[in-house]
């Protein structure tokens, strides 16, 4: 007996292994990142050039700073089609702020975060108080922003594109934050890239290592058990639709910093963009599931298909064909590993 029980335990440990392995949230993602990573190497010899690690990361990042926030909303169960929108509204509001009252491009960007905060705050005091489903809700905001930033902008300037504000005080050290390049060799890194780094860093540890993650799960778990051990489910939602639109403010000053100039119409459709991207990366539909970490392969996936179809040279129709393959594939396998650890 005793000389079969190391291979007895050996086994043991092997199935508890791969157990757990299955009950990851990223499986999905990660192995859909491996077969898309190995596809663009093998057809496309330019997509292994330090050129085109730089642009996957940075496509990647201006995707999966919101979608991390989105990601965090759908793990306590809640959705927010305004995020797209929000992100060009705050832009919008910096630039305008900054080039009709010639203000310090800080004082524009402080403006913009106040704006988009509350612009989230609302949202998530509108789903709490009135129980309407967060679907309903983003998706009057995202119409109502949509037409504010088309006809504020027309009016105030007489067209749909902001004016230049480079000029303006403070201006070039915005840019060197929100959208500045580092360069390590042949590597060129955008501020973006670090960014994104950081606050998946800082989200992951929020969620394992803080009662405020507890609290996350909890809610999109199972919203009454929650608050009847005392989860402030009300607070937690409206903090987390803030996230999301501190998310949108980031990303709308890195554009606005780095192109100088906003186009009033953009952004509409990133919102699916962003909630696919998490979906992607092991965010559950159903709220109570999924990381940072997957949200961020999930958009790493988004960068990888959509510079590696150019490197290719395919038509760029392709990229929605097999962003929807990869969307499936996730949803298919969340279904099996929630179905399998339910049998668990």
């Amino acid at each position: 007996m005793t000389e079969t029980s190391p291979s007895i335990d050996a086994r043991l440990a092997s199935r508890s292994l791969s157990a757990r392995i299955m009950r990851r949230p990223e499986l999905a993602s990660v192995l859909g990142a491996i077969v898309i990573f190995a596809l663009f190497m093998i057809v496309a010899p330019s997509f292994r050039s330090m050129e085109a690690f730089s642009t996957v990361l940075y496509a990647s990042s201006t995707l999966g700073i919101v979608a991390l926030a989105v990601g965090l909303l759908m793990i306590g169960n809640e959705f927010d089609l305004s995020s797209g929108v929000a992100v060009t509204t705050s832009a919008l509001v910096a630039t305008m702020l900054n080039y009709n009252l010639h203000l310090n491009s800080w004082v524009g960007a402080a403006l913009a975060l106040v704006t988009a905060l509350t612009i989230g705050a609302i949202n998530g005091l509108l789903v709490v108080r009135t129980k309407i489903d967060s679907f309903l809700i983003t998706l009057a905001a995202f119409l109502m922003l949509q037409g504010l930033n088309l006809a504020v902008t027309k009016l105030v300037t007489g067209q749909v594109a902001t004016p230049p504000i480079s000029d303006m005080q403070g201006f070039a050290a915005a840019r060197a934050i929100f959208a500045g390049t580092i360069h390590l060799g042949s590597l060129s890194i955008r501020a973006t890239v670090l960014w994104w780094i950081l606050f998946v860093a800082v989200a992951s540890f929020v969620l394992y290592k803080t009662r405020f993650g507890n609290w996350i799960f909890a809610v999109g778990g199972d919203e009454d058990a929650a608050r009847a051990v005392g989860v402030p489910v009300r607070r937690v939602k409206v903090i987390l639709f803030m996230v999301v639109g501190f998310a949108a403010w980031f990303v709308g000053m890195h554009t606005l910093f780095a192109f100088d100039s906003i186009q009033a119409g953009q952004g509409i459709g990133n919102e699916f963009l962003y909630i696919i991207a998490a979906v992607i990366g092991g965010c559950s539909m159903t709220g109570g599931r999924g990381t940072a970490v997957g949200t961020a392969i999930g958009a790493v996936i988004f960068g990888m298909t959509n510079q590696g179809i150019v490197y290719a040279g395919w038509n760029p129709d392709w990229f929605k064909f097999f962003l929807g393959a990869m969307l499936l594939f996730a949803v298919l396998t969340n279904t099996s590993v929630a179905n399998f650890n339910k049998r668990k």
